[in-house]
C-alpha cells in the first residue's frame, strides 16, 4: 500500500497501537535495572507520572530512553516518518507585545516593520502555491486587524488557491482578533472556519504556567485561555498542533506538568494531532537568564514527550528549530514528523536558526531514508498519506577519453 487515508482523530496512527507494545519492548530483562519498571508500564500501555517523567530527566543512559521512546513510536507508525509540502508567509512583525525572547516582532513605527495587505500576501504565495499544498501563516498581533481582514484574506487565498490549506493564527492571535472583534473565541474561530481556515498551529503555548509567562511573554494569553481557545476549535472540528518552548526559566516540573496539561484536554476533545517541542534559541533575543538547551537536552525532551503524550499521535522534530542534523537523530528518540519543504521561514531565522530554507521533497526523504525511516508525504491534517520515492536520478554520460 503506497497511499492511504485516516480519520483526523487518528491521523495516521495504528488504531491498536498499544497491542503492539509488548513485542517491541520486549523482555524487560533487557533492559537496565532501574528503568525496568517504566519499561514495564509502557510494555503494558500504562500512562506516566509527573514522577516518571522528572526521574527520565535524570536518568543518564539517555540512549535507553531514546530506545523506550522509538518503541512507542514504532508501534504507532511502524517505520513511517511524515512530511509535508509547505511554506510559511509570516503576515505581520507589527505587534502589540514584546515578549522576551522573541526576535521577529516589530512596532508600528520601525524602519523594518510590514504589513501585507490582501493582494501581496496572495503575491507572496503565489510564488510557491504550484509547489505547496499548505500556507502556515502566523504573525504579530496587528493593532488594526479584526476577523473581517482575516475572513477576506483567507476567502481570497481559497479563491486563488483552492488546493492550499490554511495553518494559521496562534492562540494569542486568536485572542486578540476577538478582543478586537468584540466577540467570543467561539464566535471567532467559527467565522474564520467558514473562510476556510483548516486548522491551527500551535505556537504561544511556551510553557503553561502563568509564573513562567508573565516574566517570558507578559501580556500573551493565559495557560487557561491558551486551553480554552485550542478546546473551542476542537469542538468546532478544528484540528489544531501544540506547542512548548524549553530552555528558557522554567523548571523540568513545569515542563512536564506543560505536557500533563495538554494529555489531559486531548483526553477530553481528540483534536491536537501532533507536539512540537523546540528549544529557546538565544541570538539576538533579549532573555540573558534562559537556560540554554544542549543537543542531547533536545534529544531527550522529544523522548520523554512521546513517553508521556500518550494520547497526541504526533511529535514533531522541528528542523527549523533545531537543524536537519538533530532532527533526523530525533527520528529514533521518538518524533515522527519533520515539518516539510517550508521554502521561506522568518522568526526562528531572525532568532538564529541556520537551518536551510531551499529543501524539496527529495532532500527531506533523503533526510528520512537516512534516519533509517520511510519518507511518507501527508496532508496538512493527517487524513492523506502517500510514501514518496524519489525519481531516479539522471545517469550520467561519461566523457569519451581520446586514445593515445
Amino acid at each position: 500500500m503506497s497511499a492511504w487515508e485516516s480519520s483526523i482523530h487518528e491521523a495516521g496512527s495504528s488504531a491498536n497501537w498499544k497491542d503492539n507494545l509488548p513485542e517491541l519492548v520486549g523482555d524487560i530483562s533487557s533492559w537496565s535495572k532501574d528503568i525496568q519498571p517504566l519499561a514495564l508500564k509502557i510494555s503494558q500501555g500504562q500512562r506516566l507520572t509527573l514522577e516518571d517523567g522528572l526521574f527520565l530527566y535524570s536518568y543518564p543512559n539517555l540512549s535507553e530512553i531514546g530506545r523506550l521512546s522509538n518503541c512507542v513510536r514504532t508501534a504507532r507508525f511502524g517505520a513511517y516518518a511524515f512530511f509535508n509540502s509547505n511554506v510559511h508567509v509570516n503576515q505581520t512583525n507589527v505587534c502589540v507585545l514584546a515578549c522576551k525572547f522573541c526576535a521577529f516582532r516589530r512596532s508600528k513605527k520601525a524602519e523594518d516593520a510590514y504589513s501585507l495587505d490582501v493582494e501581496a500576501y496572495l503575491d507572496d504565495l503565489g510564488q510557491y502555491a504550484k509547489f505547496v499544498d499548505e500556507v502556515h501563516s502566523v504573525g504579530g498581533l496587528h493593532p488594526d486587524w479584526g476577523v473581517e481582514h482575516y475572513e477576506t484574506l483567507f476567502k481570497a487565498s481559497k479563491e486563488r488557491f483552492p488546493h492550499v490549506s490554511i495553518k494559521a493564527l496562534t492562540a494569542v492571535e486568536i485572542k486578540h482578533i476577538s478582543q478586537l472583534s468584540n466577540m467570543s473565541f467561539q464566535e471567532t474561530l467559527s467565522r474564520l472556519k467558514k473562510a476556510g481556515l483548516t486548522s491551527l498551529p500551535g505556537g504561544g503555548a511556551e510553557i503553561l504556567d502563568d509564573d513562567v509567562r508573565a516574566i517570558i511573554c507578559n501580556g500573551k494569553e493565559s495557560s487557561s485561555e491558551y486551553l480554552q481557545i485550542h478546546r473551542c476549535a476542537h469542538e468546532l472540528g478544528i484540528p489544531t498542533n501544540c506547542t512548548m518552548l524549553f530552555g528558557t526559566i522554567e523548571t523540568l516540573e513545569q515542563r512536564l506538568n506543560h505536557m500533563i496539561q495538554l494529555r489531559e484536554l486531548n483526553d477530553q476533545t481528540n483534536g491536537f494531532q501532533c507536539f512540537v517541542p523546540y528549544p529557546f534559541l538565544p541570538d539576538d533575543t533579549r532573555l540573558p537568564e534562559a537556560q540554554l538547551a544542549t543537543g542531547s537536552e533536545i534529544l531527550r525532551t522529544i523522548a520523554i514527550s512521546r513517553l508521556m503524550l500518550d494520547s497526541i499521535p504526533h511529535i514533531k522534530a522541528y528542523r527549523m528549530n533545531i537543524g536537519d542534523e538533530l532532527a533526523e537523530i530525533a527520528l529514533q528518540y521518538g518524533a515522527d514528523d519533520i515539518d516539510g519543504t517550508v521554502q521561506k521561514e522568518s522568526i526562528m531565522h531572525l532568532a538564529g536558526s541556520t537551518t536551510p530554507l531551499d529543501h524539496d521533497r527529495i532532500r527531506l526523504a533523503r533526510l528520512i531514508t537516512d534516519s533509517g525511516c520511510i519518507p511518507v508525504q501527508r496532508n496538512t491534517t493527517y487524513e492523506r498519506f502517500e510514501i514518496f520515492i524519489p525519481p531516479e536520478p539522471k545517469r550520467r554520460q561519461n566523457l569519451k577519453m581520446a586514445s593515445m
